[in-house]
């Protein structure tokens, strides 16, 4: 039994697209709902987006991995096409985490950061959506999504 790298891809893809998707939209929102005050809201989210970062990392660098090593990401292929979008969106996340996080946390200017922050967020949410699109519609209109030859 061989087991294809493009059988994986797509869910490394749905999990990094589904884990941002959940922490943005549901987990951090409902922190700021019921902890008792923003700033204990505000330090979990800070430790959760760090997790969600070391993930996306994870996630990019499978996908990266999984990548035929022999063809170009020049060729028209959508994998080919998704690794653009996973370098870019691993490097919005590695620049969150290192760059803008620690700006955040220690509150310098606190708008503008927040605000880069957020953009950045919403870019690399965008990066792992396309990137989960394109591995998806190549791997469903494809006939070769069996885990064995």
């Amino acid at each position: 039994m061989v087991l294809r790298p493009q059988v994986f891809a797509p869910w490394l893809a749905a999990l990094w697209w589904g884990s941002l998707t959940t922490l943005g939209v549901l987990v951090v929102p409902l922190l700021f709902v019921y902890l008792p005050s923003p700033a204990m809201a505000g330090g979990m989210a800070a430790k959760l987006f760090s997790a969600q970062t070391w993930l996306s990392v994870v996630c990019g660098l499978l996908l990266l991995l999984l990548h035929p090593p022999g063809q170009a990401v020049t060729d028209s292929a959508p994998e080919q096409f998704a690794l653009v979008f996973v370098l870019f969106g691993v490097l919005l996340a590695l620049l969150s985490e290192f760059a803008i996080a620690p700006r955040i946390v220690s509150r310098e200017n606190l708008r503008l950061w927040h605000s880069v922050g957020s953009v950045m967020f919403v870019l690399q949410w965008l990066c792992a959506g396309v990137t989960f699109r394109k591995l998806t519609r190549h791997v469903v209109g494809s006939t070769s999504v069996d885990l064995a030859d």
